[in-house]
């Protein structure tokens, strides 16, 4: 069956009238009924076709639907008397408006004479209406009549097109010509409202063929059912659904606030506001019991009116709220506050604030409903859900679904609010086992940042900077397994470890057994059978200034990028050995030669890797952005952040160092091998007494020449040869070695008054800064720090 065109079908008049009453269109079927062809009345004005008085308002009016009896002159002169629907057109491509009026002309024999209709009647018990093969209204029953707000009798004829102007009527035409031609029955929803009503109602219309008794189709019989409440239950549903996935993305308070309101509008309400109690009252805590006047910071409201707010409080605002007003009494009482025009009860609840009274009148606002925000046996705050656009007002049903949703997001404001807690505690921690400054030294320039992570909670990412005996430096980064509170403890022993370890002097490889012992055992003490409870990885450096020699072991641990003053920058290669903790395997050191003004970059895996890229491409992205120049090590550090991390946020925590070496001039080195005669120690003095002249630094001489003398001695009496005495300057420091090939280490004690010996190395401890001794691969080496003056460098 092809398509018609509803305006050109003959079996019923239609004609379009504009604004100015001219007639614009008209049909063959206007002309079946009144004679005039279309070249006679199209651009004439319409009321010269009347042959009396409009019943009732006529077209034009503010109604967008008219209906009744005209008499109307026929070309002949005789006065006919017709049924007309008018229905007002809204404007199309800048078009004005025009009325389309529509009269049947075949409304087909009554419905109680019509076998047609009668089967129709008794094979549909509900609201329907009836076509036949020309999709032209045979009849509709009482219930159907009530439902297009028209008279049954006078709307036989017509077609579903000529009801109304809506999208609706087209599309059901459509499915009824398709039911026409497949026999096969067919279902469509819409939203509209029905005759005399002003809230829309969802609705079903059951497209079913109609068949003789030769199973020929000759019409369509189509059956309305409202589903306002199946459609709403869905909605409610839907907006349960949408809580739980769209609220809760993330563990902050503010945005967990705002997602509550995105939700809730339009489908709940015009507009929502969420006010918190506001926890700097009570130590970062809720406050225990709420009573009034209640202090509520507004924390995110959002309105269906883009541009315009309904809210009279500013985001981070602080209103108190006294007694009397909904917030107060919906948190005392922890229940739903309903107030209502339809009620009448929404002036006296607005009346503590004149302002808000004043809102609600401006914008037309007829009813409010507050939520208490509760979690946990915790009140949290309250939503407040607000309507002015949506005539109905809040419900039974919108107060369930409104207090659904507000406990999901309640429970999420909590865990944000937990989770916030939280990690200022761990961040707090974090900061005080983290060095707050790192150390001046003869041997590096350092520079560091260290980023926490920005969802998974604050980890045990850590990096120091350690002076070494002989002007020496180490440099440490290290990564536990883990987030939170634990993970920062765990990276504060190891932190302490670390340093003691360092302070012996042990060499990369053999510091890292012994924290590889360490771990092993926190592990076995967090009372879990799994193994690996505890985990770490760590990579540990020492320079020395003197031979530019740098030794490095890792334990898992991402190798550093080498920077050479002049070349391009290079992944050192260096053994990965395992993680700590896993035990009984070993690690393996390496020595490279660093040329003065070379940088070491040392950092954590959360810099390189992320899920947008793989370890290789951020290891290269860090060698991009450490080939650029910079005029400082804190600026390389912001750079490299910024081209790793462009968004200021990253997955783990992020740890970075980077270094410049120094290097010690010869000249401020002097080296002498020590006969093992301790009659030769008077000439021994006497060599550095004449190198401190030469340094210019004679202030330091007595101290100097006491030190070296008890150290040589000691070496000769109770070491073995050969012996040898280093002397190291700088601007502050003086530094007096003596290494022989010993392995026992000396230790201080403290002299009786009959002894005859026993008080040297009190003596050294009384006249230095500080003094030591480190074991070598030839022995050990004894050393000891004296303080300058700044005048005396």
């Amino acid at each position: 069956m092809s398509p018609v065109n509803p305006f050109d079908d003959a079996a019923t008049a239609r004609a379009v009238v504009d604004g100015s009453g001219t007639l614009v269109e008209w049909n063959e079927g206007a002309r079946l009924l009144l004679g005039h062809p279309a070249a006679e009345v199209v651009g004439r004005p319409a009321a010269d076709l009347l042959a009396g008085d409009l019943d009732g308002a006529p077209p034009g009016s503010d109604d967008a639907q008219w209906s009744g009896t005209l008499d109307l002159r026929h070309r002949d002169g005789h006065t006919v008397s017709a049924w007309v629907l008018a229905h007002r057109r809204p404007p199309a491509d800048g078009a004005p408006v025009t009325w389309l009026a529509v009269s049947p002309l075949d409304p087909g024999p009554e419905p109680e004479d019509d076998p047609l209709i009668r089967a129709a009647l008794a094979q549909s018990p509900c609201a329907m209406m009836i076509f036949d093969d020309r999709l032209l209204l045979r009849g509709v029953n009482d219930a159907m009549a009530r439902l297009l707000g028209l008279p049954s009798a006078r709307v036989r004829g017509l077609r579903a097109t000529d009801f109304s102007v809506q999208p609706q009527d087209a599309e059901l035409e459509r499915r009824m010509r398709r039911v026409l031609a497949s026999g096969r029955r067919h279902d469509m929803q819409a939203h509209l409202k029905a005759g005399g009503e002003s809230r829309a109602h969802a609705w079903n219309a059951r497209i079913a063929p109609l068949t003789d008794a030769d199973g020929r189709v000759c019409g369509v019989c189509v059956s309305v059912h409202d589903l306002t409440e199946q459609h709403r239950a869905r909605e409610r549903l839907q907006l349960v659904n949408e809580a739980s996935v769209r609220i809760g993305t993330t563990l902050d308070v503010t945005r967990t606030a705002e997602e509550l309101a995105d939700v809730c509008v339009p489908p709940l309400a015009d507009f929502v506001s969420v006010d918190l109690l506001d926890p700097h009252e009570h130590g970062g805590e809720p406050a225990p019991l709420v009573e009034p006047p209640v202090g509520l910071r507004r924390t995110a409201h959002r309105s269906i009116t883009e541009g315009r707010s309904q809210a009279v409080a500013e985001t981070g605002q602080l209103d108190v709220y006294p007694a009397g007003s909904p917030q107060a009494e919906c948190l005392l009482s922890g229940q739903v506050i309903v107030a209502s025009e339809a009620y009448g009860d929404l002036e006296r609840w607005l009346r503590w604030d004149p302002a808000r009274l004043r809102r609600v009148k401006e914008y037309g606002i007829h009813s409010t409903m507050s939520v208490p925000l509760q979690a946990r046996g915790t009140t949290l705050g309250v939503a407040v859900f607000t309507r002015f656009r949506r005539p109905d007002p809040f419900t039974h049903d919108d107060v369930l679904l409104a207090e659904e949703v507000s406990a999901r997001a309640a429970v999420c404001i909590d865990n944000a609010r937990r989770y916030s807690r939280e990690r200022e505690a761990t961040l707090t921690l974090q900061r005080s086992l983290l060095p707050r400054w790192l150390p001046p030294t003869a041997a590096v320039q350092a520079a560091s940042r260290y980023l926490p992570a920005a969802r998974s909670g604050v980890g045990g990412d850590w990096f120091d900077v350690i002076p070494l005996s002989g002007m020496r430096v180490a440099m440490v980064v290290g990564d536990v397994v883990g987030h939170g509170i634990p993970a920062s403890a765990t990276m504060g022993r190891l932190r302490t470890a670390v340093r003691t370890l360092a302070d012996i002097d042990l060499t990369p490889e053999e510091l890292l057994t012994h924290l590889d012992d360490l771990v092993v055992r926190l592990s076995e003490e967090s009372g879990d059978d799994r193994a690996g409870e505890v985990g770490a990885t760590c990579l540990y450096v020492v320079y020395d200034p003197v031979s530019r020699h740098c030794s490095m072991a890792r334990a898992g641990h991402p190798a550093p990028v080498l920077v050479p003053p002049d070349g391009p920058p290079e992944q050192v290669e260096l053994p990965s050995g395992p993680p700590l903790g896993v035990g009984g395997l070993p690690f393996e050191s390496a020595e490279l030669e660093l040329r003065e003004g070379s940088v070491l970059a040392l950092y954590t895996d959360g810099l390189v890797e992320s899920r947008d890229r793989d370890t290789d491409a951020g290891q290269a992205l860090l060698c991009e952005a450490l080939a650029a120049p910079a005029d400082s090590l804190d600026t390389a550090c912001d750079r490299v952040l910024h081209r790793l991390l462009p968004s200021g946020s990253a997955a783990d925590d992020v740890a970075l160092l980077l270094a410049r070496t120094r290097g010690l001039p010869a000249g401020q080195v002097a080296t002498w091998d020590i006969p093992a005669d301790p009659a030769l120690v008077a000439p021994v003095r006497k060599q550095v007494l004449d190198q401190l002249s030469d340094w210019n630094l004679l202030e330091a001489t007595f101290t100097a020449e006491l030190v070296v003398s008890e150290l040589v001695t000691n070496a000769i009496r109770y070491g073995s040869p050969p012996i040898r005495l280093r002397l190291i300057h700088d601007t502050a420091t003086l530094i007096c070695e003596v290494s022989d090939t010993s392995h026992t280490a000396p230790h201080l004690r403290r002299a009786r008054t009959w002894d005859e010996g026993g008080r040297g190395l009190l003596l050294v401890a009384q006249l230095t800064q500080r003094w030591g001794s480190r074991h070598t691969a030839e022995g050990k080496t004894i050393w000891a720090e004296l303080g300058l003056l700044d005048d005396e460098a």
